[in-house]
């Protein structure tokens, strides 16, 4: 893609209240994109965009509701012209030993990780591929490519994202439609508070992981990983027989992972995430 080849071109970004998603509007922005905000929060995805300026609208929006996800996305056309990026960056990660979780809180994860994407990317390709052009992006981790325990659910939808993400780029050979998995690592954000970083992955900051988002679309990257050294450690852990595995997991330390969360810096985390929840309960039941 050209230098300022997304100039003029129209996103919606999931999740774009808060960290990855925040930072990624803005760099979207940055590039002359018009970017609407989408977030559960109304309030927080209003003040990215408001930030951002005239090119820049915020909505409500819960990704596992299909009919709110098509309002937004014919609200972007509507406003800005025809949809060209998808950011499917929403997601929840709450930790937490697998057998003690709630299954109100699976259904949750599940939901906004996994099924509110392939609902953005059902829909999103839908308006793409008559036109022949469109890019996708989905919001993996470092969770995409490795197991942690602590919060294995998490895992499970990002691994479900990066399968989803090839077999769907497979099935749209040739449509011009270009499908883009992100693995960041531990990102500085509330999402990620109380995890340790592993050994050979630095943490990174939101913006750093925007940046690279941009220049994966610029260069119809199909994996996007921050720092590299992530995408490094998913090639040599996938290429290793299982044996040779456990040794790749105490080397990193994520074998670590769960034992080592810090509880206390989560509480105001973990209890937005259960309030979703409870929201959600109130939504099914109106």
């Amino acid at each position: 893609m050209p230098k300022g080849a997304l100039n003029g071109k129209v996103a919606v970004v999931t999740g774009g209240g808060r960290g990855i998603g925040k930072a990624t509007c803005e760099a979207l922005a940055n590039e002359g994109v018009r970017v609407v905000v989408a977030d559960l929060d109304v309030s927080a995805a209003k003040a990215v965009a408001a930030g951002i300026g005239a090119n820049a609208i915020g909505c409500a929006l819960d990704v596992s509701d299909r009919e709110q996800f098509q309002s937004v996305l014919d609200m972007a056309e509507q406003q800005f012209g025809p949809l060209d990026i998808l950011v499917n960056n929403a997601g929840i990660m709450p930790v937490g030993y697998f057998v003690d979780e709630t299954d109100e809180m699976t259904d949750r994860v599940v939901d906004i990780n996994y099924r509110g994407a392939l609902i953005g990317m059902k829909e999103a390709i839908k308006r793409m591929k008559p036109r022949g052009t469109g890019h996708i992006v989905n919001l993996a981790s470092t969770g995409g490519w490795l197991p942690a325990p602590g919060v294995a659910t998490y895992c499970g939808t990002k691994h479900a994202i990066v399968g989803l993400t090839d077999s769907v780029r497979l099935e749209l050979t040739g449509s011009g439609i270009h499908l883009a998995s992100v693995g960041p690592g531990i990102v500085k954000t509330e999402l990620a508070a109380g995890l340790k970083e592993m050994r050979g992955m630095r943490g990174v900051a939101p913006e750093e992981v925007a940046a690279a988002i941009v220049d994966g679309l610029k260069k119809n990257r199909q994996a996007i990983f921050s720092p590299r050294s992530v995408g490094l450690a998913a090639h040599i852990y996938g290429a290793l027989p299982y044996s040779l595995r456990s040794a790749v997991f105490r080397l990193t330390k994520i074998d670590q992972l769960g034992p080592q969360i810090d509880q206390e810096s989560r509480k105001e985390y973990e209890a937005r995430v259960a309030a979703g929840i409870s929201g959600s309960k109130k939504a099914a039941r109106s």
